[in-house]
């Protein structure tokens, strides 16, 4: 039997969540790092690692679960690094209390805006030394393989600190997460860009992994786009110095096999985990006509009251339906209809659920095809009425 893939078990921690009433605020946690009920209580148990002790310079993702990581940071007096929001502007801000700041100051320095607040940034030449990196996850395993939200920004972030060696081969990991989100994950659902972890600590245990799985070894240049390069300046700072350096830094969309379809690290982390099954794409239909897609093994899918569809805009006048086809294929998010109309740059992907319709966006997003962002949503009518004879095929 195949492993599930890694947005299926995102969506399966995400609705648990929330139908058990273990969620917490900020709410629906579908799409993020989920809070949860017990948080705070997690997070308490980091004061009790040795690893945590012996630390002193700490680094705690944004993410509202871990806001009391981040708060026990600053109480025991350590440098607290927040990574900046998408890596926009720098890598990390240390979190600088004002002087003389009483518990209750502490826990507002600890909180989104208290990072906003209290922050100063570090630069590359800040001569960071990270001793302990503290995560976010949506699932994990007791083995230490990590899941996130399907951005890759923790991952890049390592990747990232690695390359300005802020962090060494041996510097721990902690994630924090509810006991519901230790799951038993495939390890061929990892690539060799996913970030482990070494401690797991939920509101009632803490788990050593014991993990022996490498961590990344610094940035994967190859599953870097020049789309995303743009987008993060200090990527293409270290871009530039490794270059430099005389390191092999070729770019995604710089290799012939992967021109066509342009992913970056952040958003190429659902396309490791291909379907081997899938089936080769037909040729493609001329540019600008309407196609007409089937799915032979589901030939009346139009009676479905529950069918949902997705926009897909932006879609370059040069590209052909096969490589829209062959990127769905990579994500996993296979339609059971889809409505070409290259003319219109635009095509409407059909799905037999909302849960199906939720995975596909979540997975297209971010999403480059011949060099155009794609613009991606459910439709306005989430039902393809009077669309029924639009099928894959």
């Amino acid at each position: 039997m195949a492993a599930r893939c890694k947005a299926d078990i995102r969506e399966e921690v995400w609705r648990h969540l929330e139908s058990s009433g273990l969620a917490a605020f900020p709410r629906p946690v579908r799409g993020r790092i989920p809070n949860f009920q017990g948080s705070l209580q997690a997070c308490c148990s980091l004061r009790e690692l040795d690893v945590f002790s012996r630390a002193r310079e700490v680094k705690v993702d944004p993410d509202k679960p871990l806001e009391g990581a981040r708060l026990a940071a600053l109480q025991a007096g350590k440098t607290l690094l927040v990574p900046t929001p998408r890596l926009r502007s720098g890598l990390f801000n240390r979190i600088v209390p004002p002087p003389g700041a009483t518990k209750e100051m502490l826990r507002r320095c600890a909180t989104s805006q208290g990072v906003k607040d209290y922050s100063v940034p570090v630069g590359l030449d800040g001569k960071a030394q990270v001793d302990l990196v503290v995560v976010g996850s949506v699932a994990v395993s007791e083995k230490g393989w990590r899941i996130g939200k399907g951005e890759g920004y923790a991952d890049m972030e390592y990747a990232m600190m690695v390359s300005m060696g802020a962090v060494q081969e041996d510097t721990p990991v902690v994630t924090i997460v509810h006991d519901c989100q230790v799951l038993d994950i495939a390890e061929e659902l990892l690539g060799d860009h996913d970030l482990t972890v070494d401690y797991i600590l939920t509101p009632t245990k803490t788990i050593k992994t014991n993990c022996k799985r490498p961590k990344p070894q610094g940035i994967l240049w190859h599953k870097v786009s020049s789309e995303m390069l743009g987008k993060i300046p200090i990527l293409k700072t270290l871009w530039s110095r490794e270059k430099q350096a005389g390191k092999d830094v070729t770019l995604q969309d710089e290799h012939p096999s992967l021109a066509n379809t342009k992913r970056g690290t952040i958003s190429n982390k659902e396309v490791m985990a291909a379907n081997p099954q899938a089936r080769a794409a037909p040729a493609s239909a001329p540019v600008g006509q309407p196609h007409v897609e089937s799915d032979p093994e589901n030939p009346k899918f139009e009676g479905c009251d529950t069918m949902c569809t997705v926009f897909v805009g932006n879609l370059p006048g040069s590209l052909r339906v096969s490589e829209l086809k062959s990127a769905l294929r990579e994500l996993q998010v296979v339609p059971v209809g889809l409505k070409w109309q290259g003319a219109q740059h635009r095509a409407f992907l059909h799905y037999r659920d909302q849960g199906a319709a939720h995975r596909a966006v979540s997975s297209l997003q971010g999403l480059s095809l011949g060099g155009n962002a794609l613009r991606v949503e459910l439709a306005k009518s989430q039902r393809s009425k009077g669309q029924g004879g639009n099928q894959w095929s």
